[in-house]
């Protein structure tokens, strides 16, 4: 991997995340989305020589969850709120006749509930009585903010706090699967901005008696953006990389770039060793040292 930190990039690759680029990656199952949004910032900031570039997220996913989450660039990161309100699309599994306090797979279940009198008729009874306007009481584990705190950080300190009911709109919940043998329910959800899945799992398990918690999540679409056209943060990598490459097999690489090309070896490789040494304080002040030419 080469990177260009001269200001002899091509002006293509270099002025369009400058002036602002809409990508989509399809995340990674236990990546969170400013995970997506810091890796992109590191790997364009590297690669194209700039110190700093404006990335940003449009909509928050769960690290548990896989799928679409939109980052942008630049001046586009002025179009955030606006694609943040688009109306996403989702495939979720729960698991019925348990819950967990997170509502999903991140804390161990603590209560169980009776499953003998949940039928298929049952499901098709229930599922579309949560199409339209709803009232939801977001999950105590998310970034809901309670007097300047995020909820998740309270309850992860132990405190109880009382989150109100928000007003959100699911526009279509379709059964896509229900087996009866092991009480898995997986359900395709249409729904509106700041509807918490893992808070639905939760209702449904209530309507139905009993209790639910969510255990895999997929977002399938932010507005027209679907997963399919979404890119691995592989293959941004290698898109990102082949457009510096063609470059330098143009243009041959400046001593700059062959400098710098070594420097991001070793940031690559401290980065690795700060994560296996957590605690070792010189590993971190080394890498902010060389990360900081």
């Amino acid at each position: 991997m080469l990177s260009i930190a001269s200001a002899q990039v091509s002006s293509l690759l270099y002025m369009d995340f400058v002036e602002g680029e809409i990508l989509a990656f399809d995340k990674p199952y236990r990546w969170t989305s400013f995970d997506v949004v810091g890796k992109a910032r590191w790997l364009l900031c590297n690669r194209l020589g700039v110190k700093k570039l404006k990335v940003g997220h449009s909509g928050t996913l769960d690290p548990l969850a896989t799928g679409v989450v939109v980052v942008c660039t630049g001046k586009k990161t002025k179009l955030i709120d606006q694609l943040q309100a688009h109306q996403k699309e989702y495939v979720a599994t729960l698991q019925l006749g348990a819950t967990t306090p997170s509502f999903d797979l991140e804390k161990e279940i603590d209560a169980t509930f009776p499953t003998a009198h949940i039928t298929r008729a049952l499901i098709d009874e229930v599922i579309p009585t949560f199409e339209g306007e709803q009232w939801q009481v977001p999950p105590m584990f998310s970034a809901v903010k309670v007097d300047g705190k995020r909820a998740y950080k309270l309850a992860r300190q132990g405190e109880e706090v009382e989150l109100k009911a928000k007003l959100l709109v699911i526009d279509e919940i379709e059964i896509q699967e229900f087996n009866e043998e092991n009480m898995q329910l997986t359900l395709r959800i249409v729904c509106s901005k700041g509807t918490y899945i893992r808070a639905l799992a939760r209702d449904i398990g209530q309507r139905l008696n009993s209790g639910a918690h969510l255990i895999a999540l997929r977002r399938t679409r932010v507005g027209d953006i679907r997963v399919e056209d979404c890119m691995t943060f592989e293959q941004f990598t290698n898109l990102i990389d082949n457009e510096i490459i063609g470059y330098l097999e143009t243009f041959g690489p400046t001593e700059e770039d062959t400098l710098t090309f070594a420097l991001v070896q070793i940031l690559d490789k401290l980065e690795t060793l700060i994560k296996e040494n957590p605690n070792n304080v010189y590993l971190e002040e080394l890498y902010n040292y060389l990360n900081s030419y």
